[in-house]
């Protein structure tokens, strides 16, 4: 199995605020360039590997806009390779069949969140997270490593498994056109685990041969340079190195882009935290131009009719659009956020609500 995951957007983009007491954000940004680029390289590679399946997994029935983007991209490109199969899941179940039937699974496509973690499970299934190796693949460059990076914890004591960082090697000798090298030291590598030689990771009473530490696990690889596995599958030549994707370079169509409201992030922490309280003072400082229409506490609609069991924080979501037959300017907005500021309102945050050619650009309140 090998998992192909975007390496450079999602909630790695590491855009975090602390905007209240209570209240911390992270942001996840998901773009189209990058999607399409990362699924168009999993197609590219899975063909030119001769793998039979790409399964894109996100959570797009929650993060409709984000997720909902990455699965809608990769869905537009596998309409490109025909000769291979596509498949979507929602992650978490996606991850439980995974995990107990990964032999159903070929190649798997998932933003950058997702990836890191399922490439960790994947390698566990194999029999330790020290297995795995990974490519970063740039346009530019590319870097090698095993997937779980260093292990501070255990450096300088000869117990770490060196065979992450091997496949990783072996992945680069292929990357730079040395194929046959990398079938040598990988079928080493296989017989070498196959022959009982294990690390302590790996190491099960009764059914490894030897109990060795790093040294000692990469003096019998070295050893085996030349043989082959004789029950696990040896490795073979794969299709040609798949180098990385560049972005389209024309002018994509731009949707008309609409300003309808604005979502204002306040940070307020009265003594019994009533929103409605907190509605009819917003509704006294803004009027004219735009309307307050829903207040959300963590996502949660609390204005108008929260339900009394919903549990809330000192920051509200407080989502103002265009009056009836009134356009919504930026001067509109920004006037609106003096009045607040004016009057003594934490303004913490605030997000511009676009449509695009007529379709919300944001989500709705949950209960809205």
């Amino acid at each position: 199995m090998v998992v192909i995951r975007e390496n450079e957007e999602d909630t790695y983009a590491g855009i975090e605020h602390r905007q209240t007491t209570e209240v911390t954000q992270c942001l996840k940004l998901i773009t189209r360039p990058g999607c399409e680029r990362i699924a168009r390289y999993a197609f590219t590679w899975a063909r030119a590997n001769g793998r039979r399946k790409v399964t894109c997994m996100t959570k797009d029935n929650i993060m409709k806009l984000t997720d909902g983007l990455f699965r809608q991209v990769a869905e537009e490109v596998a309409q490109d390779y025909p000769d291979l199969a596509y498949e979507h899941l929602i992650v978490d179940i996606g991850a439980a069949r995974l995990a107990d039937t990964p032999e159903d699974f070929d190649v798997v496509l998932v933003p950058n969140l997702y990836g890191d973690i399922l490439s960790d499970v994947v390698a566990q299934l194999a029999g330790s997270v020290g297995l795995a190796g990974s490519a970063n693949i740039g346009v530019e460059c590319a870097m090698f490593e095993a997937i779980h990076g260093s292990a501070p914890a255990i450096a300088g004591r000869n117990v770490a498994n060196p065979t992450g960082l091997l496949n990783a090697a072996a992945m680069m000798l292929r990357h730079v056109g040395q194929p046959g090298v990398a079938i040598r030291v990988e079928n080493a590598l296989l017989r070498t685990i196959e022959d009982g030689i294990h690390t302590q990771d790996i190491y099960t009473e009764g059914q490894s041969g030897r109990l060795v530490g790093t040294q000692e696990f990469a003096d019998a690889v070295i050893e085996r340079l030349g043989l082959v596995p004789a029950v696990l599958s040896a490795a073979r030549a794969a299709g040609e190195p798949v180098p990385a994707v560049t972005t389209p370079t024309g002018t994509p169509r731009r949707p008309h882009k609409e300003l309808v409201g604005v979502d204002v992030f306040v940070d307020w922490d009265a003594p019994r935290r009533d929103a409605n309280e907190l509605s009819a003072r917003l509704r006294a400082l803004v009027a004219d131009d735009l309307r307050l229409t829903m207040i959300t506490n963590r996502g949660v609609k609390v204005w108008p009719e929260r339900h009394a069991a919903t549990f809330c924080t000192d920051h509200w979501r407080c989502r103002f659009v265009g009056g009836t037959g009134n356009p919504v300017t930026p001067a509109a907005v920004a006037n609106a956020l003096l009045r607040l500021a004016y009057a003594g309102i934490d303004v913490v945050k605030t997000e511009n609500l676009y449509t695009f050619d007529g379709r919300p650009g944001y989500s709705l309140g949950q209960g809205e």
